[in-house]
C-alpha cells in the first residue's frame, strides 16, 4: 500500500515544470476556440424546433471539448511528477517472528469497571489475539505485579500459550519496568540483556546511560521482526522506571504497543483486607509507546478490548518500509492518461489534440 502523505522528492528542483501544466491548457483552449471559430464559418443554418436537441448536442460538445484537455492536463502533471522522482512509504507485509504479551496481574486487575472485571477481559481478549496471529509466529507471555516473570516463552503451540494465560492470577505491586525488561530478553534471546543488572543495580552504578548517550541506531537494524504487547490499567509503582526499559527497547529497535484497560473515574477495589480506589493512568503507557515509536490504544470494556487486539494484529501484519522511489507508478499513470486523451480526441476529432 502506498502511503501518499509521506510523498516526497528526490529532484524537487524539477517541479517548476508543473507551470507548463496551465500553460499547455492555456494553449490548447485558445486552438480548440480557433478552430471552432473558423468552423463556424462554413456552418450551415440552424432549422427552426431544434432547441432541445440542440441543447444535448451541446452538453455533449461541451463534455468532448473538456474531457480530452482534462485528461491531457492530468497527464502532464503525472510525467511532470515523475520527472521530479518521487518516493514513499510503502506498507509491505511485516516478517513478524515473535510477539511478547506483558500482562499486569496488580491487584487492580480485580476492578469490575470492565465486565466481568479486568482480568477476565484481558484474558479472554489475550486469547483472541493469539488465535488471530499467523501458526509461524512465536508468541511469549510476560506477567506483570511486584515482580515480573516469563509464564511462558515464546512458542507456536497455542495451546500452551492458552494454559498460561488461564493460569494468572493477580499479586500485590506494579513493576512495569521489570516486566518490560523481561519482556524484551524474551523477544530477543541473542542479543543478552542483562536484566539482573538492570533490574538490581550495584550500588553507584546507573541502571541506564541516558537516552541522549544511547548510540545512534542503524535503521538497518531495526528489530521489526518482534514486537511487545503491555496491557495494563495504572502506573508502574515498584521496580525500575519503565521508560528507561522502553528507552532499551527503543535502542534495540523494538516496538512496544501499550493497552490501557479501566476508566480514568476507576472503582473501588478490596485487595488482602485494604480499600482502593484504581483508576486508569494513560499518561505513563502513552510514553512508553511514544520512546519506541509505537501507539496506545485505551479499552474501556471488553468488547473494545477485543476490538483494539484486532486492530493490533492488523498493525504488526503491516509495517511502514523506508522511503522507496515510485518513479514508475506516476510515469505509468501519465502515459495512461495521455493515451486515453489521444484515444478520445481521435474519435471524436479525428486529431490528437
Amino acid at each position: 500500500m502506498l502511503d501518499t502523505g509521506s510523498l516526497t522528492f528526490l529532484w524537487p528542483s524539477m517541479l517548476w515544470l508543473l507551470i507548463a501544466v496551465p500553460l499547455a491548457a492555456a494553449l490548447y483552449r485558445a486552438l480548440a476556440a480557433r478552430r471552432r471559430k473558423s468552423s463556424t464559418q462554413y456552418a450551415s443554418l440552424e432549422t427552426v424546433g431544434g432547441q432541445g436537441g440542440d441543447h444535448r448536442a451541446n452538453a455533449a460538445s461541451r463534455t468532448r471539448r473538456v474531457l480530452p484537455l482534462l485528461l491531457w492536463t492530468l497527464a502532464l502533471t503525472a510525467l511532470i511528477l515523475a520527472i521530479a522522482r518521487p518516493q514513499a512509504a510503502l506498507t509491505l507485509p511485516a516478517r513478524l517472528d515473535a510477539i511478547v504479551l506483558a500482562l499486569d496481574m496488580s491487584n487492580s486487575m480485580r476492578a469490575t469497571d470492565v465486565k466481568p472485571n479486568r482480568l477476565s477481559a484481558a484474558r479472554e481478549a489475550a486469547k483472541t489475539f493469539i488465535e488471530a496471529q499467523p501458526r509461524n509466529v512465536r508468541i511469549g507471555v510476560v506477567a506483570v505485579a511486584a515482580s515480573a516473570a516469563v509464564v511462558q516463552s515464546p512458542t507456536n503451540n497455542r495451546e500452551d500459550l492458552v494454559a498460561a494465560i488461564d493460569r494468572l492470577e493477580t499479586q500485590r505491586g506494579t513493576a512495569l519496568g521489570s516486566g518490560l525488561i523481561i519482556a524484551l530478553d524474551a523477544a530477543l534471546p541473542a542479543a543478552r540483556i542483562n536484566v539482573e543488572e538492570f533490574i538490581n543495580p550495584r550500588p553507584g552504578e546507573k541502571k541506564i546511560r541516558r537516552t541522549d548517550e544511547l548510540p545512534a541506531r542503524d535503521p538497518k537494524s531495526d528489530n521489526k521482526q518482534v514486537a511487545i504487547v503491555l496491557l495494563s490499567d495504572r502506573q508502574s509503582n515498584v521496580g525500575p522506571d519503565p521508560l528507561k526499559a522502553a528507552a532499551i527497547a527503543s535502542d534495540y529497535g523494538v516496538r512496544i504497543y501499550t493497552v490501557g484497560i479501566g476508566t480514568t473515574e476507576g472503582t473501588v477495589v478490596n485487595a488482602e483486607g485494604w480499600n482502593m480506589r484504581v483508576r486508569l493512568d494513560e499518561e505513563a503507557l502513552k510514553k512508553i509507546a511514544d520512546v519506541t515509536n509505537a501507539e496506545y490504544f485505551r479499552a474501556t470494556d471488553a468488547g473494545q478490548l477485543k476490538k483494539i487486539y484486532q486492530v493490533l494484529s492488523t498493525k504488526l501484519s503491516f509495517e511502514r518500509q523506508q522511503p522507496t522511489e515510485v518513479t514508475a507508478i506516476f510515469a505509468a499513470i501519465g502515459a495512461t492518461l495521455a493515451m486515453a486523451a489521444a484515444l478520445l480526441s481521435m474519435w471524436w476529432f479525428n486529431r490528437i489534440l
